[in-house]
């Protein structure tokens, strides 16, 4: 379903590409509110959602292919701004008369593409004959381009890198501008949304803030809602901003997993009873989560006992909140589209703080989900917004079953309090080296591993710890942070120092393509 809004939209269709959601985080950067819709699903929700312009991602598929994704011609004859990028340029040319084959070299990675043309996709760029740095990734070849278009960029393996009609103000990159790679690509970006659409920006969190204040007062009306409050920067922002709308309407619950960072129930607690004076049922369920984790190695069956227990444990506390019809939900714009996408389709899961399971049918609560419109960052932005302190809102993300995915193997009570000893060690020290805004994810993992070794006099026999540090701008892809060696050496020492079962400590180099952070 699109949501209602007031503001200007773009309207992204989705191809299955998988950094389709980067290009909604651009457009929403440049202050433009935008969705992502499937492409089966695109030309029937058009004309409700009414947008201002549209944009066609890339996807992993062929249109040589007979079952490659397709759209007729309808947003095409529109007579709306259009932006192809990738596959969505490989489409607008098989579908408007162009040609594209295949069994030419692919093009993977960065490339130089020279600009042709002055063109307002490029404004402000290396001008004509100038070359930009982008990212490729395509293995047919636009051979042929409709009639009414011309070339405006060229590189090594793309004669029709970028083309463009701009009588219709129709564009079509080969290449994907959305990537952190494609330097000059939020300026591409910036250049389609104003220069050709000529948008206003009228997406701010301000205005997002009083306009969600109102749309939770009429959906709630004087119902009472529950809230699954974990402690983390989604759910808390939510019930932040459910509470300014409705008050003590609003009970958050907050189960204790025993799987929290050192010391962060305390916070939590202190946070939300204390300072926000929002009531809360607080739930100290550490050895029930525990007790039922004892002796299970399998990642899987840790994460789904964990949503198993959660649900259990909500599920009683909110029986006991009389007359709450509601419940309230961190969810995220990035669930929504990963919930009906064109890479998997739709999906019953329902997101909860664990992030391994569903609400069962037999909940019989009405969703309140304040945050469903929006990507991390502007989650962020909201809590500043909201007033929450901008250390909290800027912490780096923590996953949903904590620390039991951070301790590889079988889960006990001793392993638990060594991981949270070290982990609070090694922030501690980011800390203080003036570090921790330069890294998007830190956190140490207990491996389940032992060495021997000599601490003083003494022959040893204890755990490995690992360290992991990621730079990141979008979550999807990552690369190692690189420690001045005197941090790293001095945060080991203490570890050793100070954690009485790790006697030896290594730190993980890993980069990732697009996928998981998360240890296991």
């Amino acid at each position: 379903m699109t949501q209602k809004t007031d503001h200007q939209r773009v309207l992204i269709v989705d191809f299955g590409s998988q950094v389709t959601q980067l290009i909604a985080r651009r457009v929403r950067e440049a202050g433009v509110y935008c969705e992502i819709h499937p492409f089966d699903k695109a030309e029937a929700i058009v004309d409700e959602y009414a947008p201002s312009a549209i944009i066609l991602s890339g996807g992993p598929a062929s249109v040589l292919e007979a079952d490659s994704p397709r759209i007729g011609r309808k947003l095409f004859d529109l007579g709306l701004p259009l932006l192809a990028i990738c596959y969505g340029q490989q489409l607008l040319c098989d579908v408007l008369g162009g040609k594209v084959e295949g069994g030419h070299a692919g093009e993977f990675g960065r490339a130089e593409l020279t600009i042709g043309k002055d063109s307002p996709m490029f404004q402000g760029l290396a001008g004509v004959g100038g070359v930009e740095t982008v990212w490729m990734s395509h293995g047919d070849r636009v051979t042929a381009i409709p009639e009414g278009f011309e070339v405006i960029g060229t590189s090594t393996g793309a004669p029709f890198a970028a083309i463009a009609n701009d009588a219709k103000k129709i564009y079509a990159l080969q290449f994907h501008p959305e990537v952190y790679h494609t330097v000059n690509g939020p300026a591409m970006y910036r250049n389609f949304l104003f220069n050709i659409a000529g948008l206003k920006g009228d997406w701010t969190m301000a205005a997002f803030h009083q306009e969600m204040v109102q749309k939770i007062r009429d959906q709630v009306g004087d119902g009472k809602v529950i809230c699954g409050l974990s402690g983390g920067v989604d759910s808390s922002v939510a019930a932040v901003l459910i509470h300014e709308a409705i008050g003590d309407q609003l009970t958050c619950v907050f189960v204790d997993t025993g799987l929290l960072r050192k010391n962060e129930a305390d916070q939590v607690v202190t946070l939300f009873r204390d300072h926000y004076n929002i009531p809360l049922v607080h739930v100290d369920a550490g050895d029930l989560f525990l007790g039922e984790l004892a002796g299970v190695s399998d990642p899987e069956t840790k994460r789904k006992t964990i949503g198993r227990l959660f649900i259990d444990v909500f599920d009683k506390e909110a029986a006991k909140i009389e007359g709450a019809t509601f419940l309230a939900q961190g969810t995220l714009y990035p669930d929504v589209v990963e919930s009906v996408s064109a890479r998997g389709g739709p999906s019953a899961v329902i997101k909860s703080h664990h992030n391994v399971g569903g609400l069962p049918d037999y909940m019989k609560l009405k969703l309140v989900e304040p945050l469903r419109e929006l990507f991390k960052d502007e989650v962020r932005a909201l809590g500043v917004e909201l007033g929450l302190a901008p250390a909290f809102v800027g912490r780096h993300p923590f996953p949903g079953p904590g620390l039991a995915i951070r301790i590889p193997g079988e889960i006990t009570p001793e392993k638990v309090k060594v991981l949270q000893d070290a982990d609070a060690i090694y922030l501690e020290e980011i800390r203080n080296a003036g570090l921790y805004d330069q890294i998007w994810q830190a956190f140490a993992v207990l491996l389940p591993v032992k060495t021997v070794g000599v601490m003083g006099d003494a022959r040893t026999y204890e755990n490995v710890l690992a360290l992991r540090a990621v730079t990141s701008t979008d979550g999807m892809t990552a690369d190692f942070f690189e420690f001045p060696w005197p941090v790293l050496g001095k945060t080991a020492t203490r570890i050793i120092n100070e954690v009485r079962g790790v006697n030896r400590v290594v730190y993980d180099v890993t980069s990732k393509p697009p996928g998981t952070i998360e240890w296991e």
